[in-house]
């Protein structure tokens, strides 16, 4: 697929049709670039400072043994395999086996707890887990509770009773066959957070890595080479780490930078400057951090050629920040876990309009509509739709149906997300038609946070809203009604917090708690929690709003 041959946005959308193979498994498309040459595929450093490369060869190797190994414990063609791994060469090692067999994987985030945990691995009914030896403590209290749970194995340090990874990557061959696999089949299963209940897995087909192949080589602006070397702080469980770095470059031919280190602005420009990185996926928030590092350019010597971001919006302040400082352009682009890569930047093509989210990628038809349906003028507000059929686009919610049903409103896929549309096609973010909270690019669904908080005995009744924060554009606040008795304090607060991010994730606690007489309702007595993220937002002053 050569893009370098277009010089316009007219040019590469013009009669553009999806030329999606029939047959296709993602690990072959990596195995591809395995040629015998000791291409470099993986820079992996740990926290420690310890460093090793991998080649192509080395993955098919490795990831042919685990696909034997697997295939000895059972695990079968359509089982789902869960994996709770940060970034590390066993990652990428186990996605590819997965996907030989004709698995499908489930990358589940090392930031969640145990009830978190429990709710997916007993969702999808989990067979196996690979699942790294310091988040053992959070499997144990639930494993009793999974009964489909088979297998599992551990990477790193004491097995605690399970099965060693490395062992049983030893009794593998070295010779597997990957699936026969059609694009349509089952490869990944993505849960993510709605704005009611537990969070839903979104399953994709194998068609899901050549669908983003052409929008990955658009927001990092069309031409690699080889020196082209990627990276992203972004967990590889999630969308931005698996499907917006890893899996692309793989499938490309070319080297990622693996670190699982927690992030550090200061530690990031040193990795990038020492593996020369020149194409990077950051979030917004991580950028904003980046900004206030003085004079990175010179201070690190980098390598930089191109930013790609998406999440939430990026501010035309770290547009500038980039232009400026870095001397490179930050493409932003729009879509969800559920069908993604849809309006963008491609600085290469068609320019960045500060406060614009781009224009919509070739092969992805895209509307704004009213409440009805109807589609809505150049400057009104409407719901972004896309039409169904898109390569990325998933088969479904796992195991709820009705739940699919509703994101669907005829040929159009429903994203919940609303914007406005200039008349040259530039699209602006205005924000979530429902309660959806988006903290630092990771979605946040109020009502299971509502329901952690009400597990606590002091908790009366809770509302959890999105409130404006200048660096993570919303954070999670918490509106408490105690119990009768109770005091609130400091102390509490701070409790209650704990609780969440043990229970829950990490990034899912309310970082705001205002303890309350009583709770705004609807007429019809349900929770208002428009009302109160409306308070936030007159009380903030429309701070985190994106500028322009």
């Amino acid at each position: 697929m050569d893009l370098t041959r277009y010089r316009s946005y007219e040019e590469i959308t013009r009669g553009f049709r999806w030329e999606i193979p029939l047959r296709y498994n993602i690990a072959a498309a990596v195995d591809a670039h395995a040629r015998g040459q000791e291409r470099v595929a993986l820079y992996y450093e740990d926290p420690a400072g310890k460093a090793a490369a991998y080649t192509f060869d080395d993955l098919k190797r490795l990831s042919n043994r685990l696909a034997n190994a697997l295939t000895a414990l059972g695990v079968r063609k359509g089982d789902r395999v869960a994996l709770v791994l940060p970034q590390r060469p066993e990652t990428g090692v186990t996605h590819l086996a997965l996907y030989k067999v004709g698995a499908v994987a489930v990358p589940i985030s090392f930031l969640y707890g145990p009830r978190a945990l429990e709710h997916i691995l007993g969702d999808c009914e989990a067979t196996a887990l690979v699942i790294g030896a310091e988040f053992l403590d959070k499997l144990a209290p639930v494993r009793d509770r999974l009964p489909a749970l088979r297998h599992v194995l551990v990477v790193g340090g004491e097995t605690a009773g399970h099965l060693d990874f490395q062992a049983i990557l030893a009794r593998g061959g070295e010779v597997f066959a990957p699936a026969d696999t059609a694009a349509e089949d089952s490869a990944l299963l993505l849960y993510t957070s709605g704005t009611t209940g537990s969070p839903k897995g979104a399953l994709h087909a194998q068609r899901i890595l050549p669908g983003y192949l052409l929008t990955f080589s658009l927001f990092f602006n069309l031409r690699f080479d080889e020196r082209t070397v990627f990276w992203t702080p972004s967990d590889w469980a999630w969308v931005g780490g698996l499907l917006d770095i890893l899996l692309p470059a793989w499938a490309l031919g070319h080297p990622v930078l693996g670190y699982a280190g927690r992030f550090d602005p200061d530690r990031a420009f040193g990795l990038m400057a020492k593996y020369r990185v020149t194409h990077t996926f950051l979030a917004p928030t991580a950028l904003k951090m980046l900004a206030q590092v003085p004079h990175p350019k010179e201070s690190y010597g980098l390598a930089l050629q191109v930013i790609a971001s998406g999440g939430e919006s990026v501010a035309s302040e770290i547009l500038r920040w980039g232009r400026e400082e870095l001397g490179v352009p930050v493409n932003e682009f729009y879509g969800l876990t559920e069908v993604n890569h849809l309006i963008g930047s491609c600085a290469a093509l068609w320019g960045i309009v500060p406060g614009s989210m781009g224009l919509p990628y070739p092969g992805r038809e895209v509307a704004l509509v009213d409440g009805d349906g109807r589609p809505v003028s150049p400057g009104e507000e409407g719901e972004i739709v896309v039409r169904r059929g898109d390569p990325t686009c998933f088969l479904g919610y796992w195991g709820k149906p009705e739940k699919t049903r509703e994101m669907m409103r005829g040929e159009w896929v429903l994203t919940g997300d609303l914007a406005e549309r200039d008349e040259r096609g530039h699209y602006f973010f205005k924000g979530r038609k429902d309660d959806l909270i988006i903290s630092a690019g990771y979605r946040v669904g109020p009502a299971e946070v509502e329901e952690a908080l009400l597990q606590l005995p002091e908790v009366a009744e809770a509302a959890v809203v999105g409130s404006p924060d200048p660096t993570r554009g919303e954070v999670v606040k918490a509106f408490v009604k105690l119990a009768a008795g109770v005091e609130g304090s400091a102390e509490l607060a701070r409790r209650i917090q704990q609780h969440v991010r043990d229970n829950l994730a990490a990034y899912k606690y309310p970082r705001e708690i205002e303890f309350a007489d009583g709770l705004p309702t609807t007429t019809t007595g349900k929770l208002n929690r428009r009302l109160l993220r409306q308070q936030e937002r007159e009380r903030k002053g429309g701070l985190g709003q994106q500028t322009s």
